[in-house]
């Protein structure tokens, strides 16, 4: 197996990881007529489907003009509807309706600002081991950071992440304490009963002139155990974790690696490491908790059943157990 470590881990435009709803839509006072977009909230270059409603006036027999920055765009009777890309990030549309009424003509406005979100996050104290290429992934009751990156263009400049005001929601319900200005940065502890978390912040400017809204769905998985075998000579073998039917010859030190289990650091006392040979318990070092020395005995032969079990006496949902059969 070959092992793979990333402490950190960016999200960019996917369907899958983030969505970007990266625009503000401002409708001037229209006397009773207001705008809906479809998709609510667009990403840069994709199609906007701007539709009418009133509930004053009947807009199907009255005349209504589109017009896209100052240029004539469509119009009839009935035009409810129209549709257009997004600008790029950092562009900016201005969409003008004008709805001919019997008692005059009213104007709606809606201005089309793309920009871009960033998440980041990652599970604060899940162990992996050295030189893991992977991301270290949360398990049940696990911390977990997400960092908000919005990426909003003022004029010639970028507005600051830490100048901004946050809203941050989990599973859909808003975390008030976590909310406020310069906080771009949103903490949780994981719920062992649910398989992911969903995550959202709307990121806007002090005058409200702009914002930028993303969201990610958090998975999380169970701690699991993977053997070693560590080389008196070479250390640690990570390139490759031992099969089942691991031939030992002579005697072999057996090292144990969790993933994804907490805390991030082994030695902190709160892991109980419970070693078996053959379902008999045995001890390991008192210094290495997490190596088991193996030594074949002369003109013997046969196989054995090695288990590990693993557990946070703090967090009863954090544990693992892990079984391998040598052969010697």
């Amino acid at each position: 197996m070959k092992l793979r470590f990333l402490s950190l881990s960016l999200i960019v435009a996917s369907t899958t990881f983030i969505t970007f709803l990266p625009f503000r839509a401002i409708a001037l006072p229209s006397i009773g007529i207001f705008a809906e977009m479809t998709p609510e909230n667009p990403a840069p270059g994709e199609t906007v489907n701007i539709t009418l409603n009133s509930y004053v006036n009947n807009l199907d027999s009255v005349l209504i003009s589109w017009s896209v920055n100052g240029k004539s765009a469509s119009s009839g009777v009935g035009k409810k509807s129209f549709s257009l890309d997004a600008p790029n990030a950092g562009g900016e549309t201005s969409v003008l309706a004008v709805t001919s009424l019997p008692d005059g003509a009213v104007e709606t406005k809606i201005v089309i600002r793309p920009n871009v979100m960033v998440l980041l996050w990652q599970a604060e104290d899940s162990y992996v081991p050295p030189f893991y290429k992977g991301k270290a992934l949360p398990s049940p009751d696990s911390l977990v950071k997400v960092v908000a990156m919005p990426e909003i263009r003022s004029g010639s400049g970028m507005v600051n992440p830490k100048n901004m005001t946050y809203v941050w929601k989990k599973d859909y319900a808003n975390s008030q304490d976590d909310s406020g200005y310069g906080k771009n940065v949103f903490t949780y502890i994981n719920d062992y009963l649910e398989d992911s978390n969903n995550v959202g912040v709307v990121a806007s400017t002090v005058d409200q002139k702009y914002s930028s809204t993303a969201s990610v769905d958090i998975g999380m998985t169970k701690p699991k155990i993977l053997f070693y075998k560590n080389d008196a000579s070479l250390g640690t073998l990570w390139e490759q974790a031992l099969a089942n039917g691991h031939k030992i010859v002579t005697s072999e030190i057996l090292e144990a690696s969790p993933y994804f289990i907490s805390p991030g650091d082994l030695r902190i006392p709160t892991l109980t490491w419970d070693w078996f040979i053959n379902d008999g318990v045995v001890s390991a070092p008192i210094y290495r908790k997490n190596t088991m020395p193996l030594q074949v005995q002369t003109g013997t032969s046969g196989s054995s059943k090695i288990r590990l079990e693993i557990n946070n006496t703090e967090k009863i949902f954090e544990s693992a157990t892990k079984e391998i059969n040598v052969e010697f």
